[in-house]
């Protein structure tokens, strides 16, 4: 059995893990001297949380990112992803797993202009492994969880930004993951379309889905339910 049967279908007694942890996690880049953007990072995220990760520019945030996308590796340390570690998982499992299990929302919002609203939320269920007969109307369900049934046949080039943002975090939960993970979800908008993106993540946290939002900006960071700050590297959990 693969890594990726044990992450996604092997059914447990056991109490549920956690969705994500890391133990002594570090990345470390080659260098003279060698440069350690994540040091022993300890981390637990579980399901239903919605955490907020705050830091400055150079702080770490984009290595974090990288690692909890399953983008890259930790130099020593492990990541488990519900219990089940993922350093030994092959680069197909991890695409799959990221496909199966992380969404993800960007600060750009990565949308194809020549293409629908709708057709930019399907196209996401060709890598996410949503069986193909499901794939329309799990794709109107995603627009229609965001607010958007209006917009179904609009091309992103006539949006707001807001609107864009949206049809993003369409395509991020189109799959339905465990986790949604956000990358300075707001940088792009101005305070009336970020407060009505952090309004729909507090509803899709009401849901149940558990959200990471990665940020510099102290107001998003305090509509989490926790908040982690990263600082040279290193996590502190904040009261």
């Amino acid at each position: 059995m693969s890594i990726l049967d044990v992450l996604l279908d092997e059914p447990s007694t056991d109490p549920a893990p956690a969705v994500i942890e890391f133990a002594a996690l570090t990345r470390s880049f080659p260098g003279e001297p060698p440069v350690t953007a994540l040091h022993s990072a300890d981390l637990r995220i579980e399901s239903g949380d919605y955490l907020s990760i705050i830091g400055p520019s150079g702080s770490g945030k984009s290595t974090l990112l990288h690692i909890l996308g399953l983008l890259d590796r930790p130099t020593s340390g492990e990541y488990l992803l519900n219990g089940s570690p993922t350093g030994t998982a092959s680069e197909a499992d991890r695409s799959r797993l990221r496909g199966g299990c992380i969404g993800f929302v960007f600060q750009s919002f990565h949308l194809l202009p020549h293409r629908t609203v709708l057709d930019n939320v399907l196209l996401a269920t060709l890598y996410s492994g949503v069986p193909r007969a499901e794939r329309r109307e799990r794709a109107l369900a995603a627009l229609h969880r965001v607010h958007l049934d209006h917009r179904i046949e609009f091309l992103p080039t006539v949006l707001s930004g807001g609107e864009r943002q949206r049809v993003a975090i369409a395509r991020a939960i189109v799959a339905e993951p465990q986790v949604l993970l956000a990358d300075e979800p707001t940088g792009n908008l101005d305070s009336v379309n970020s407060a009505g993106v952090l309004d729909l993540f507090d509803e899709l946290h009401g849901d149940g889905l558990t959200l990471v939002v990665i940020t510099h900006d102290s107001q998003v960071s305090a509509r989490a339910q926790r908040r982690v700050r990263i600082s040279d590297g290193r996590l502190t959990e904040l009261a």
